[in-house]
């Protein structure tokens, strides 16, 4: 029937791996580049860092039990890569695997399948200096880690993602120095983005060798693009814009090659592309997710440079100000599916930060974020209406944790995290998403199924 889900339909949360896991000297793990970038004076609000963060490494059990009293069906967490290979090359941390291990045997224990994805940001800072994504020896060094990983868990793991949202690796952190290392090079940005799709390409295959049977995927965020105004320069500056943000990386992921429009607009700082490395990144996958919170306004620049984000004309805005338009989420979804006839898709992230406290009874009535995620899902919903084969939904996040280099001001979790005591309280939102879910499965029809032989 139009607008049901289908019957193994998958709910989750997601987190990554220096927003919660803290532990960041224990055991044997490496220094990152958030570590390094933390400690930058300037570059992280109130000077904070994951250093404990929600202190998940240790508070994995408790924090499990917390997602088996909420229902999900999946949890999608990153692997730190410098806690299993502190130098990004080189020796092999085994405590680092154990410890990833165990999550995933508690996990399964709990009944909550593992989405595993491998990079989330968290480059060891050993490759950093050795230049960074923007250099191709990083991408080959990706490659052995995921081997390292799925050599452990790929008995156990049926879903993997290679990378979560490699705009954000390349352009917040090469060309705009928002986020770690905190580069400002444009040319930089280009290349460390080729680097990472192509260390996803070469994955991919890895993957497929180290864990057979398993299915493969990455994440790649949506934000449309509108013109900020009726002038033909600005709905050419949204062209421009969805070139570069969007179209950048969905062109080769699904079609093997980079947007001719936005390839012309940046013609002096060209991909460091060779022969075969967009056959690689075209890797067919098994599913893609899609990571979607808002759209962006674009005009164009006076000077001639890349277009200019602005405010939103209007609407209601997260904490983090964000427009709150759910029917971005369905457009991607639709697009994906017409434009580019894409594998199954998953609603990767979706969520949105609030100011939340909590009251003298004790609760956080987290009220706004119950009717943004009711709007997305059923903007989901919507899509999968208009034929969109549409697997799941993982809220971000499980926890409010570390918001990179905005710290601790900002709180995305159906859990809220007292960070003096790391105590737990489930807000309003973790029951209304249990009832959500229990009401997804309630609605299923019992029927008898006969199964005729072929």
């Amino acid at each position: 029937m139009a607008g049901e889900l289908p019957s193994d339909f998958t709910w989750g949360v997601a987190t990554s791996a220096y927003q919660i896991e803290g532990a960041v000297h224990a055991h044997g793990r490496g220094e990152s580049i958030w570590d390094r970038f933390c400690r930058q004076p300037g570059r992280v609000r109130a000077a904070e860092s994951g250093e404990i963060a929600c202190d998940f490494y240790h508070r994995y059990p408790d924090d499990i039990a917390l997602m088996r009293e909420l229902g999900v069906d999946a949890f999608r967490f990153s692997v730190a890569w410098p806690r299993v290979i502190p130098d990004g090359t080189g020796p092999v941390n085994e405590a680092g695997l154990d410890f990833y291990e165990r999550l995933v045997d508690g996990l399964l224990e709990a009944g909550i399948e593992p989405f595993v994805n491998l990079f989330h940001w968290d480059l060891p800072q050993p490759l950093e200096d050795a230049g960074g994504w923007p250099v191709r020896a990083t991408a080959e060094a990706f490659v052995d880690y995921a081997e390292t990983v799925a050599t452990r868990l790929g008995d156990r793991v049926r879903h993997w993602i290679t990378h979560n949202e490699p705009y954000c690796t390349a352009w917040l952190g090469y060309g705009l120095g928002i986020h770690a290392p905190g580069r400002t090079s444009v040319g930089d940005a280009i290349a460390a983005a080729h680097h990472a799709l192509l260390s996803h390409g070469w994955t991919v295959e890895a993957l497929r060798s180290a864990a057979p049977g398993s299915a493969v995927g990455t994440v790649i965020d949506y934000w449309p693009a509108f013109p900020a105004s009726d002038a033909p320069e600005d709905a050419e500056a949204a062209r421009i814009a969805d070139g570069i943000r969007n179209r950048w990386f969905f062109d080769p992921v699904l079609r093997g090659e980079y947007p001719a429009d936005a390839m012309e607009r940046l013609a002096t700082h060209a991909p460091p592309v060779r022969a075969g490395d967009m056959e690689a990144i075209a890797a067919p996958l098994d599913f893609l997710g899609l990571n979607n919170y808002s759209r962006m306004f674009v005009r164009a620049d006076p000077g001639g440079g890349l277009p200019l984000t602005v405010r939103a004309p209007g609407g209601e805005l997260t904490d983090m100000g964000w427009e709150i338009y759910p029917d971005a989420l369905c457009e991607g979804l639709v697009r994906l599916h017409e434009e580019y006839d894409a594998p199954p898709l998953y609603v990767s992230e979706s969520g949105a930060a609030f100011s939340d406290v909590v009251t003298h009874d004790g609760a956080v009535h987290d009220l706004e974020r119950i009717a943004y995620l009711d709007s997305y899902i059923e903007a989901m919903t919507r899509a999968v209406e208009r034929g969109v084969d549409v697997r799941g939904f993982f809220v971000w996040s499980l926890l409010d944790n570390f918001e990179w280099s905005l710290g601790y001001a900002k709180r995305f979790g159906l859990v809220y995290v007292d960070y003096p005591t790391l105590e737990r309280t489930p807000k309003d939102s973790f029951h209304w998403y249990r009832e959500r879910i229990r009401g997804s499965r309630s609605a299923l029809p019992s029927t008898t199924v006969s199964v005729s032989p072929d």
